[in-house]
């Protein structure tokens, strides 16, 4: 039975020292898989399905820069990213957008109150310059 391709990752990354840089993870991959004769567009395929592995692969943590290590051998605050940093504009313009929705629904709200107080038994006032004539 074939290896799969993220353990022979965590075999090179747990044996090197320092971080590795992608380019040399995925050329010690290529060293140790059988890919045969595949074209250059199924060897690209190959390596973005292996990056997305990588990624979510608990083991791993991209330290930036494209240089991955295991995630056991740095500190949480080190490899941590603060999603809020990441989406602060996000974050705001939605919060912008739910404010404004808020606003509206108070003032139709406050509207439609305001028309509930005044209408005492569904009673409708018509007076004569509102009549339409026949």
């Amino acid at each position: 039975m074939n290896k799969p391709l993220i353990e022979h990752a965590y075999d090179y990354v747990s044996k090197s020292k320092d971080s590795v840089a992608f380019q040399d993870l995925w050329q010690y991959i290529l060293s140790v898989s059988d890919f045969g004769d595949l074209s250059e567009e199924e060897l690209a395929n190959k390596a973005a399905r292996f990056y997305t592995n990588l990624l979510l692969d608990g083991r791993f943590v991209n330290l930036g820069d494209n240089q991955w290590d295991l995630r056991t051998r740095h500190t949480f605050d080190k490899v941590h990213i603060d999603m809020r940093d990441v989406y602060s504009d996000v974050e705001e313009s939605d919060d912008d957008e739910e404010e404004k929705e808020d606003e509206e629904e108070k003032k139709y709200n406050e509207a439609f109150e305001e028309k509930k107080e005044g209408d005492d038994d569904n009673d409708i006032e018509i007076n004569e310059e509102d009549r339409f004539e026949a």
